[in-house]
Protein backbone atom coordinates (compact mmCIF):
# COMPACT_ATOMS: atom_id res chain seq x y z
CA UNK A 1 0.00 0.00 0.00
CA UNK A 2 2.86 2.83 1.09
CA UNK A 3 4.92 1.36 -2.16
CA UNK A 4 1.18 2.07 -4.22
CA UNK A 5 0.75 5.83 -2.47
CA UNK A 6 4.15 6.81 -3.29
CA UNK A 7 4.11 5.67 -6.92
CA UNK A 8 0.47 7.71 -7.20
CA UNK A 9 2.32 11.05 -5.63
CA UNK A 10 5.90 10.80 -7.59
CA UNK A 11 3.64 10.22 -10.65
CA UNK A 12 1.19 13.70 -9.69
CA UNK A 13 5.24 15.35 -9.15
CA UNK A 14 6.13 14.05 -12.57
CA UNK A 15 2.74 14.51 -14.56
CA UNK A 16 2.65 18.82 -12.60
CA UNK A 17 6.97 19.60 -13.32
CA UNK A 18 5.88 18.59 -17.08
CA UNK A 19 3.01 20.15 -17.75
CA UNK A 20 4.24 23.44 -16.11
CA UNK A 21 7.32 23.79 -18.37
CA UNK A 22 4.77 24.15 -21.04
CA UNK A 23 2.72 27.23 -19.68
CA UNK A 24 4.64 28.20 -16.91
CA UNK A 25 6.22 31.95 -18.19
CA UNK A 26 3.00 32.82 -19.68
CA UNK A 27 1.30 32.26 -15.95
CA UNK A 28 3.27 33.43 -13.18
CA UNK A 29 0.95 35.91 -11.47
CA UNK A 30 -2.54 35.23 -10.45
CA UNK A 31 -5.44 37.00 -8.48
CA UNK A 32 -8.76 35.35 -6.64
CA UNK A 33 -11.91 36.84 -5.43
CA UNK A 34 -13.93 33.93 -3.17
CA UNK A 35 -16.52 34.17 -0.45
CA UNK A 36 -16.01 31.45 2.33
CA UNK A 37 -18.15 29.58 5.06
CA UNK A 38 -17.41 28.54 8.66
CA UNK A 39 -14.16 31.34 9.17
CA UNK A 40 -12.72 31.85 12.43
CA UNK A 41 -14.40 34.83 13.13
CA UNK A 42 -17.97 33.45 12.14
CA UNK A 43 -17.48 30.79 14.87
CA UNK A 44 -15.83 33.36 17.72
CA UNK A 45 -18.59 35.84 17.21
CA UNK A 46 -21.31 33.18 18.04
CA UNK A 47 -22.61 34.80 21.10
CA UNK A 48 -19.77 37.54 21.64
CA UNK A 49 -20.90 41.04 23.07
CA UNK A 50 -19.07 43.85 23.76
CA UNK A 51 -19.50 43.11 27.33
CA UNK A 52 -20.65 46.43 28.90
CA UNK A 53 -24.10 47.11 28.00
CA UNK A 54 -26.35 48.17 30.42
CA UNK A 55 -29.61 49.62 29.63
CA UNK A 56 -32.06 50.81 33.19
CA UNK A 57 -29.78 48.76 35.38
CA UNK A 58 -30.54 45.67 33.26
CA UNK A 59 -28.45 43.73 30.77
CA UNK A 60 -28.63 43.49 26.94
CA UNK A 61 -28.88 40.71 25.37
CA UNK A 62 -28.13 40.23 21.79
CA UNK A 63 -30.37 38.28 19.10
CA UNK A 64 -31.25 37.59 15.63
CA UNK A 65 -27.56 37.48 14.39
CA UNK A 66 -26.83 37.92 10.60
CA UNK A 67 -23.18 37.02 9.44
CA UNK A 68 -21.55 38.10 5.78
CA UNK A 69 -18.20 36.41 5.00
CA UNK A 70 -15.27 35.94 4.63
CA UNK A 71 -15.21 37.86 1.03
CA UNK A 72 -11.50 37.60 0.15
CA UNK A 73 -9.27 38.90 -2.40
CA UNK A 74 -5.88 37.19 -2.90
CA UNK A 75 -2.43 37.27 -4.82
CA UNK A 76 0.66 34.87 -5.96
CA UNK A 77 3.37 35.53 -7.55
CA UNK A 78 4.98 32.10 -8.95
CA UNK A 79 8.17 31.61 -7.77
CA UNK A 80 8.63 28.42 -9.65
CA UNK A 81 5.82 25.77 -11.00
CA UNK A 82 5.20 24.37 -7.56
CA UNK A 83 5.54 27.58 -4.76
CA UNK A 84 3.85 30.86 -4.96
CA UNK A 85 4.32 33.60 -2.76
CA UNK A 86 1.66 36.42 -2.00
CA UNK A 87 -1.15 37.77 0.40
CA UNK A 88 -4.66 37.29 1.10
CA UNK A 89 -7.31 40.03 2.46
CA UNK A 90 -11.05 39.22 4.08
CA UNK A 91 -13.88 40.86 5.03
CA UNK A 92 -16.56 39.72 7.26
CA UNK A 93 -18.96 41.35 8.85
CA UNK A 94 -21.82 40.44 12.11
CA UNK A 95 -24.77 41.99 13.29
CA UNK A 96 -26.76 41.92 15.76
CA UNK A 97 -30.06 43.31 17.15
CA UNK A 98 -29.69 44.24 20.82
CA UNK A 99 -33.03 43.60 22.67
CA UNK A 100 -33.68 45.02 26.54
CA UNK A 101 -36.03 42.56 27.86
CA UNK A 102 -37.75 42.53 24.55
CA UNK A 103 -37.87 45.50 23.54
CA UNK A 104 -35.47 45.95 20.43
CA UNK A 105 -33.11 49.05 21.69
CA UNK A 106 -30.60 48.73 19.22
CA UNK A 107 -27.97 47.09 17.04
CA UNK A 108 -24.64 45.91 17.30
CA UNK A 109 -22.11 45.36 14.53
CA UNK A 110 -18.62 43.43 14.46
CA UNK A 111 -16.63 44.24 11.46
CA UNK A 112 -13.26 42.02 10.53
CA UNK A 113 -10.58 42.73 8.31
CA UNK A 114 -7.41 40.75 8.10
CA UNK A 115 -4.35 40.89 5.79
CA UNK A 116 -2.43 37.60 5.97
CA UNK A 117 0.64 37.22 3.81
CA UNK A 118 0.26 33.51 2.23
CA UNK A 119 2.04 30.47 0.01
CA UNK A 120 0.72 28.33 -2.52
CA UNK A 121 1.91 24.58 -3.54
CA UNK A 122 1.19 23.48 -6.99
CA UNK A 123 0.57 19.67 -6.73
CA UNK A 124 -1.00 19.50 -10.26
CA UNK A 125 -0.63 22.22 -12.29
CA UNK A 126 -1.88 21.07 -16.04
CA UNK A 127 -3.40 23.39 -18.57
CA UNK A 128 -6.94 23.49 -17.96
CA UNK A 129 -7.34 21.68 -13.63
CA UNK A 130 -4.98 21.66 -11.31
CA UNK A 131 -4.33 20.59 -7.00
CA UNK A 132 -2.97 23.17 -4.62
CA UNK A 133 -2.59 23.45 -0.56
CA UNK A 134 -2.45 27.16 0.71
CA UNK A 135 -1.40 28.24 4.19
CA UNK A 136 -1.45 31.96 5.34
CA UNK A 137 -1.16 33.91 8.81
CA UNK A 138 -1.58 37.13 9.67
CA UNK A 139 -3.21 39.87 11.63
CA UNK A 140 -7.25 40.38 12.03
CA UNK A 141 -8.54 44.02 13.30
CA UNK A 142 -11.70 43.61 14.50
CA UNK A 143 -14.25 47.16 15.02
CA UNK A 144 -17.02 46.25 17.75
CA UNK A 145 -19.98 48.95 17.37
CA UNK A 146 -23.29 49.15 19.81
CA UNK A 147 -25.61 51.68 18.61
CA UNK A 148 -28.72 52.26 20.84
CA UNK A 149 -31.75 53.84 19.49
CA UNK A 150 -32.74 54.49 23.21
CA UNK A 151 -32.23 53.54 26.79
CA UNK A 152 -27.97 53.24 26.39
CA UNK A 153 -24.68 55.18 25.50
CA UNK A 154 -23.30 54.01 22.05
CA UNK A 155 -20.18 51.95 22.59
CA UNK A 156 -17.33 51.22 20.36
CA UNK A 157 -13.86 49.17 20.65
CA UNK A 158 -11.60 47.44 18.15
CA UNK A 159 -8.84 45.09 19.09
CA UNK A 160 -6.32 43.24 16.63
CA UNK A 161 -5.37 39.41 16.64
CA UNK A 162 -4.09 36.20 14.91
CA UNK A 163 -5.40 34.37 12.62
CA UNK A 164 -4.78 32.13 9.54
CA UNK A 165 -5.40 30.07 6.85
CA UNK A 166 -4.88 26.44 6.25
CA UNK A 167 -6.30 25.16 3.15
CA UNK A 168 -5.14 21.26 2.67
CA UNK A 169 -7.05 20.56 -0.74
CA UNK A 170 -7.94 23.04 -3.61
CA UNK A 171 -9.19 22.43 -6.47
CA UNK A 172 -9.33 24.69 -9.68
CA UNK A 173 -10.56 24.03 -13.75
CA UNK A 174 -11.65 25.60 -16.31
CA UNK A 175 -10.11 27.54 -19.09
CA UNK A 176 -6.08 28.15 -19.14
CA UNK A 177 -6.39 31.85 -17.87
CA UNK A 178 -9.70 31.98 -15.62
CA UNK A 179 -10.80 29.34 -13.30
CA UNK A 180 -13.06 28.25 -11.15
CA UNK A 181 -11.94 27.01 -7.83
CA UNK A 182 -12.74 25.30 -4.23
CA UNK A 183 -11.25 24.95 -1.32
CA UNK A 184 -11.47 23.10 2.20
CA UNK A 185 -9.49 23.59 5.04
CA UNK A 186 -9.90 25.61 8.05
CA UNK A 187 -9.19 29.31 9.09
CA UNK A 188 -10.03 32.67 8.13
CA UNK A 189 -11.23 32.23 4.79
CA UNK A 190 -13.40 29.40 5.96
CA UNK A 191 -13.64 25.12 6.68
CA UNK A 192 -15.16 25.68 2.55
CA UNK A 193 -14.66 28.81 -0.41
CA UNK A 194 -15.36 29.40 -3.69
CA UNK A 195 -14.48 31.66 -6.29
CA UNK A 196 -12.79 32.69 -9.17
CA UNK A 197 -9.22 33.09 -10.33
CA UNK A 198 -7.67 35.39 -13.43
CA UNK A 199 -3.79 33.79 -14.23
CA UNK A 200 -1.66 36.32 -16.45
Amino acid sequence: MKKILLMAVAAMMATASAQAQSGYEDTKHEIGVSYGALSNTSWLSIGDGLGSAVVSFGAVRYDDGRFFGPLSVEYFYHLSPVVGLGGIATFARETKDMYFVNDKCGEAKNTFITVMPAAKFNWLRMKHFGLYSKVAAGLTIASKKEDYTKGGNDLSKTEAGFNFQVSALGIEAGAERIRAFIELGVGEQGVTLAGLRVKF
